[in-house]
């Protein structure tokens, strides 16, 4: 590495580095069509939900019913995430938080079951997670 190809990369702004919310097995895949915006996570109650990337927390409430417990995380390059139905939120609105940091626990909050619904958004437009994640 010579000096120019260094001091190119620190100039740059960071792209986000990813890691999967849970280790659970997946329960659903994204699939818009079926009104599947995201990845959902099998899971016992009270297992734990981790920041997929550092960033800040910019909601953690359950104002969205259909989502039940929502922790919403911004990020770098324009994605924000989604972590939806937990138990209880670890995390408060304006905190920042580090990537694999515990940010709530698995729940039912919203749905019948216990799940994760994790989901990825990129301005404001729903993405595949698989697309960010690093491979499983």
């Amino acid at each position: 590495i010579d000096a120019g190809t260094a001091t190119l990369q620190t100039a740059r702004p960071r792209a986000t580095t990813w890691q999967w919310p849970s280790p659970n097995p997946i329960l659903q895949d994204f699939n818009l069509s079926a009104q599947v915006k995201g990845i959902r996570f099998a899971g016992k109650s009270g297992d734990p939900v981790v920041a997929a990337a550092a960033g800040e927390v910019v909601y953690a409430n359950n104002g969205l019913t259909e989502y039940g417990n929502l922790v919403l995380l911004r990020h770098a390059d324009g994605f924000i995430t989604a972590y939806a139905h937990n138990q209880r939120l670890l995390v408060q609105e304006g905190q920042t938080v580090d990537i694999g940091q515990p940010i709530a626990v698995f729940g039912d909050s919203g749905t019948s079951r216990v799940m994760l619904e994790f989901q990825v958004r990129k301005n404001g437009k729903p993405v595949d997670p698989k697309q960010v994640l690093p491979s499983r």
